[in-house]
């Protein structure tokens, strides 16, 4: 049963990936102050995610949509994202958004409902 649900898993994966390309929302236009002082902010921040779990396709979207940079790691395919995600937020689970404060403190938010919440709050 598992092998069954992985071989659905795969071409519902591309099919989601194809959508997102082809619907991507528009990025926010901005002034290149504002560009370089949330470059600056989100250039401490790092998705973990897998390229075709819709959940972190919504996340990326978001992030898109918001014009943020914020770095992807692919925790499924680079084995070192996928440890460090596990040693250092607790589980392997994404999308995770790592966020380093101003002070030094990591904090890993779970949850795509909870991560887009943040950005939005923060940066929308």
């Amino acid at each position: 049963m598992k092998y069954f649900f992985r071989l659905l898993r795969w071409p519902l994966g591309r099919l989601i990936a194809i959508i997102d390309r082809v619907t991507r929302p528009p990025t926010v236009e901005m002034l290149p102050g504002r560009r370089a002082q949330l470059d600056g902010i989100t250039s401490s921040m790092a998705l973990y995610q897998f390229q075709l779990c819709p959940f972190c396709v919504r996340t990326r979207r978001a992030i898109h949509r918001l014009g943020l940079n914020i770095e992807t790691r692919d925790a499924k395919n680079e084995p070192r994202w996928a440890e460090e995600l596990i040693r250092e937020g607790g589980r392997y689970q994404v999308p995770c958004l790592r966020i380093v404060d101003d002070n030094g403190k990591v904090e890993w938010m779970y949850e795509s409902a909870s991560i887009i919440s943040y950005l939005e709050r923060r940066f929308g």
